[in-house]
């Protein structure tokens, strides 16, 4: 492997798929579209849900969850478990879901033709305005509110694809890349910090989708749940803001419950792959699966 302190970029790029190391080095490739013919499934519900539990996924699950918890029977939804590390992500009906081949995608059979609806900013908007919720009414709040789930979508790829990458998954620790991501996060959640010292949550006093936008990632790494021994590395606990703002939505039960679904890591009690129904908590975790086997 070239010394990258030795590296001097070519004129014009080339892909070596040999080169490119690391955990996802089997499905990264410089080009779009489909790899493998496979239509999508779809269950009984309006709301098709493709997806995995990985920060950008459970912004959605815990949406739906909580519309649930608020009485609205027309979110109910079939969520479809995407193995994206081994590439389900590519096949030519998750493609025509999202063109950009990345979880989570959203099908909404619910009026005369489906609809898709792709980027889990987007399908928090649509459907918060779908079902008129968490999505503040008032301009200045509303407005307040689509900032920090436009922050959060142009913030978060400096703390996975930069800081998660080269700290947990690069081949090799570069120390230059993961100092200068490791500033801009910390940057980041002192943004946060200050903000959630003048209100309870981001828009205000009002849990909104910006929330459910910004904790996976940031109230993930405050809580220690994102790339091993990062809150130690980055000191999360020093954040004193963030770390009341992610308690009070953890504790939320339908939260939890939005945690759980396509999750395929961690204690098998929490690892719901599939969810079809809302009795799926109860009896389809896995632990309950492997003790019916």
């Amino acid at each position: 492997m070239t010394n990258e302190t030795d590296y001097v970029p070519p004129d014009v790029w080339t892909w070596e798929p040999a080169q490119n190391g690391g955990r996802f080095a089997n499905i990264n490739r410089p080009i779009a579209g489909p790899t493998h013919e496979k239509a999508l499934p779809v269950g009984k519900h309006p709301l098709q849900l493709y997806s995995l539990a990985t920060p950008n996924g459970v912004k959605v699950t815990v949406m739906l969850e909580e519309l649930l918890a608020r009485g609205h029977r027309g979110a109910e939804y079939d969520a479809w478990l995407i193995r994206i590390d081994e590439g389900d992500q590519f096949s030519t009906g998750f493609v025509a879901a999202n063109p950009n081949s990345k979880i989570p995608a959203l099908v909404d059979h619910s009026g005369d033709k489906p609809r898709r609806v792709f980027e889990s900013g987007a399908i928090l908007l649509y459907l918060a305005e779908k079902f008129g919720e968490f999505l503040p009414a008032d301009i200045e709040t509303r407005t307040e509110c689509l900032s920090w789930l436009f922050w959060q979508m142009g913030s978060a790829p400096y703390l996975g694809g930069g800081f998660g990458h080269f700290y947990a998954y690069a081949p090799t620790k570069i120390r230059y890349a993961i100092d200068r991501f490791a500033m801009e996060v910390k940057r980041q959640l002192d943004v946060l910090d200050r903000r959630l010292a003048e209100s309870a949550y981001l828009a205000g006093d009002e849990y909104t989708i910006a929330d459910m936008a910004v904790f996976p990632w940031y109230g993930g790494l405050a809580k220690g749940w994102l790339y091993g021994a990062a809150a130690t590395f980055l000191d999360v606990a020093s954040y004193a803001n963030v770390q009341r703002w992610a308690d009070a939505i953890a504790a939320r039960p339908a939260v939890q419950r939005g945690r759980m679904v396509n999750r395929v890591f961690g204690e098998p009690e929490t690892q719901l792959h599939e969810r079809h129904d809302a009795g799926d908590f109860e009896t389809r975790t896995q632990d309950k699966l492997v003790a019916q086997d």
